[in-house]
């Protein structure tokens, strides 16, 4: 395993760093859009590159189903496959599995699941997780694990903990090792303060390139989750790039880098950007308010985007109200340009020593709320 880690410099437990892969380099703190299935929703890849991100996500159990791992392989890779240059990292579809609890069945083995697409059975293991992921030609391989649901009771908890914790032994084993891809290894154990240290202990026992902190962003709510934080992360090895996985919104991404999280990924920018929703220096604006009707106003004054720079809230409003796919398009390229720029503030602040004030002065910005209407 060689994709390599710089710590760069710290501010308090927070982290900026760079992580280096076959495909190009992350600068870190960094959030990754999610193209599950080998698109980011609604924007071209050029258009992804443009918001300042880096390094996408796809999804090992949705491209296994469609259009077939051996399909993207034969055509040259994923990353020829959607026409991203940049460096990939792939889910290794245990949360999605978890997610169909009436169509699957968990054993020491790996999981059986029935596909939501037209019911066929599949299995997914560790050892074919990760033949599907390097199939994909993923840069970052996540180990296969069931990830616990929320809320648990301790025992099963620790059982499906020790479960992943197998796993991700299996995981390494059948991991092809080669120059600038590697495989992260992922922290189990709920809310469970031992259950969390007894998960980083057999992982960094194993030995992996990166470590992800799963089982979070599943209902837990912000205060748990970054309590859990609070005493998962300075157990985790402090030269490897640390992955706060399905998180979350931009209030999230701050809390969890002042406590040592590198990496993200979430499909809120992407989703709301759908649904009208819209992430801004000062909260979020729901564009299909009348409110907006007649005001000429840009989304976010502060923001460069193309949203931003050449349209009006009116505009936007009117293209919801019609139905309009530009709509979609220009409020998803805003939110994903807004969580690239919430990252590179939090890069530049602890550079400078200052994560403290930055995040302070974020706070106050985000709970004045939207602009008062005209």
């Amino acid at each position: 395993m060689t994709v390599g880690y710089e710590l760069i410099s710290k501010d308090g437990a927070a982290r900026r760093g760079r992580l280096t892969t076959a495909h190009g380099t992350i600068e870190t703190p960094a959030f990754m859009p999610v193209g599950t299935a080998a698109t980011v929703k609604c924007m071209l890849p050029d258009s992804v590159k443009a918001t300042g991100a880096e390094i996408l996500l796809g999804n090992t159990y949705h491209l296994m189903l469609r259009p077939g791992a051996e399909r993207v392989e034969k055509l040259g890779g994923l990353h020829r496959f959607m026409n991203w240059s940049g460096p990939i990292l792939t889910d290794s579809g245990g949360f999605q599995v978890m997610s169909l609890s009436k169509l699957r069945k968990i054993s020491e083995q790996g999981v059986t699941f029935q596909s939501h697409v037209d019911g066929k059975s599949h299995e997914l293991t560790p050892e074919s997780s990760m033949k599907i992921q390097h199939q994909l030609d993923s840069n970052i391989t996540m180990c296969f694990d069931e990830c616990t649901p929320f809320p648990v009771e301790k025992k099963d908890a620790a059982e499906s903990m020790r479960l992943s914790m197998r796993w991700a032994q299996r995981s390494r084993d059948a991991f092809v090792d080669r120059d600038g891809y590697g495989l992260f290894g992922i922290v189990q154990g709920s809310v469970f303060e031992d259950l969390r240290h007894e998960s980083i202990e057999a992982l960094t026992k194993i030995g992996f390139d990166g470590y992800a902190v799963g089982g979070l962003a599943v209902g837990e709510g912000q205060e748990a989750m970054f309590s859990t934080l609070d005493f998962t992360t300075p157990s985790m090895p402090e030269d490897k790039p640390r992955y706060l996985m399905g998180v979350g919104k931009p209030d999230d991404l701050v809390g969890a880098v002042e406590r040592g999280i590198d990496m993200f990924d979430c499909v809120l920018p992407t989703r709301c950007g759908r649904t009208g929703q819209a992430f801004t220096r000062r909260g979020t604006v729901n564009i299909r308010n009348a409110r907006h009707a007649e005001d000429p106003r840009p989304l976010d004054p502060g923001c460069a985007c193309p949203c931003c720079r050449d349209y009006s809230r009116a505009y936007l409003h009117h293209l919801f109200k019609t139905g309009e796919v530009l709509g979609l398009m220009l409020l998803t390229w805003h939110n994903l340009a807004y969580f690239q720029e919430v990252m590179a503030g939090l890069r530049s602040a602890i550079e400078g020593g200052r994560l403290k004030e930055h995040a302070a002065a974020f706070r106050t910005e985000q709970a004045l709320g939207d602009i008062e209407p005209l």
